[in-house]
């Protein structure tokens, strides 16, 4: 049973199919080119999770196998060492994963080795959401109305018994991956916002279906209330699974609660950006609309861009959002969208500059999420944001934010008691930023206002 981000025992179609066999199984992690290749912050989280699960799996009277290489090489070596006679492993979609599996599945079958591959990181395979014209959909809406009616499979329990092998194989010691190395001191201040594991993410699904869905509608949007779910961090892992927050949230939803479709429409919109990724996979590192190849979009690292990776654009709710991803790993999605906009729109900035940042910073990094995130933000991706929307954050900041209390939460320049979080930021950069709480805070480097006819000017005569 290779496992590799569906980090949990409950409603694991691969898991329940393996120990349903009757035979011994044996749970692999392998530390290939996919993880060897991840961010800092999404390695050393995936790390975490990795963990957890095995301390899951001993419990059960199981436990991981841990190797690195190739994952041909490693599966065969680990076949030819046990004796097993097939290989499960549950799907992933990004171009490189799916690359990488139909060859594994190809050479395993061509060994007589059993091969299959699961679904349950999505609740609708991308192949199998069509128009009704049998291409795919470049639009939200249509897709959520395509979906929303459909069947989404009751969440499987626990396997009940875990059979072992007579002798386990050699395994390698996850300390030694030392998947945290990147991370350097911000590790230690980001772990205590990590909420790790299966038991975590199922407290999580439960405390927002109870407490928090009923305002959801409102609540999400604001960055100084703790109104969302919060499960994107287990879901990018697949410590919980989509199906298992879907009919969570269709219960409340049949129970009146006003927020439940609204939180059903967001897991959807996870499906939608799965769903581009699937169908047109250039989404990840190249313009989805290709009018905006001639676009002069800014794709150095300029001073501007190094203020804004540093929370130091001297814009609140800018830099408040791009600290609180420093601190915690992750960040509002009112601020992923106001980070995205200032950079792409107000420093003119390619898209692909801000990704980068959140591919190493975020511990709820998604390929197909943030590829479509910032894409949208641009406005060169499918169901964009319109070109020539450009987010103010000031007025913004006034609209979700009135009393500041994300902005005082985020930021210590300027206040006498700093909040502890903002000040937990200056523990988790860099050393060489040489940045301070005492510092002043920086006036605006691209002022609002400023920004947005600077933006605005550079659309004119583009034939968008």
């Amino acid at each position: 049973m290779w496992f590799r981000r569906d980090l949990r025992l409950s409603d694991h179609a691969a898991l329940n199919a393996a120990c349903a066999s009757g035979r011994a199984v044996i749970p692999v992690v392998i530390r290939d080119a996919s993880v060897t290749d991840l961010g800092a912050a999404p390695k050393w989280r995936w790390g975490l999770g990795v963990e957890y699960l095995n301390q899951s799996l001993n419990a059960k009277g199981s436990r991981l196998i841990y190797r690195s290489g190739d994952a041909l090489h490693v599966l065969r070596a680990l076949i030819q060492e046990t004796g097993a006679g097939a290989v499960y492993w549950s799907r992933l979609y990004d171009p490189a994963a799916v690359t990488r599996d139909k060859a594994i599945k190809s050479a395993l079958k061509q060994d007589g080795i059993e091969a299959r591959s699961f679904g349950g990181h999505l609740m609708f395979e991308p192949w199998t959401v069509e128009t009704k014209m049998g291409g795919y959909y470049k639009v939200y809406t249509p897709f959520w109305n395509a979906v929303k009616t459909r069947d989404v499979g009751t969440p499987l329990p626990t396997p009940s018994t875990f059979a072992k092998p007579d002798t386990w194989p050699n395994s390698e010691a996850l300390a030694d991956w030392n998947l945290g190395a990147d991370m350097r001191r911000g590790a230690d201040i980001v772990r205590p916002h990590v909420r790790l594991g299966e038991g975590a993410a199922q407290d999580r699904l439960g405390l927002f279906i109870e407490e928090k869905v009923a305002a959801y509608v409102d609540g999400r949007n604001l960055p100084g209330a703790d109104g969302t779910s919060n499960l994107s961090e287990n879901l990018a892992l697949g410590e919980i699974s989509p199906h298992q927050c879907w009919h969570a949230g269709q219960r409340s939803r049949h129970e009146g609660k006003p927020g439940a479709e609204t939180f059903l429409k967001e897991l959807v919109w996870r499906e939608f950006a799965y769903h581009l990724m699937h169908h047109t996979p250039h989404i990840l590192d190249q313009n989805w609309k290709p009018d905006w190849d001639a676009f002069p979009w800014n794709t150095a690292e300029t001073n501007e861009v190094i203020a804004w990776k540093q929370g130091r654009t001297g814009l609140a709710f800018v830099d408040a959002s791009m600290r609180e991803m420093y601190v915690t790993g992750r960040m509002h999605n009112r601020g992923r969208m106001i980070v995205a906009s200032y950079l792409t729109k107000h420093l003119l900035t390619h898209w692909h500059i801000g990704k980068k940042w959140f591919e190493d910073c975020l511990i709820d990094w998604d390929p197909a999420a943030n590829a479509m995130g910032w894409q949208w933000s641009a406005g060169s991706g499918p169901d964009a944001t319109p070109y020539f929307r450009v987010f103010n954050p000031t007025t913004q900041l006034d609209k979700f934010d009135k009393n500041r209390d994300y902005a005082t939460r985020w930021i210590a320049e300027g206040y006498s008691a700093p909040h502890q979080d903002a000040l937990s930021f200056f523990d988790a950069i860099p050393r060489s930023w040489t940045l301070s709480a005492t510092d002043s805070y920086p006036s605006p480097i691209v002022p609002a206002d400023e920004g947005r006819k600077r933006a605005l000017g550079a659309y004119e005569n583009r034939g968008f």
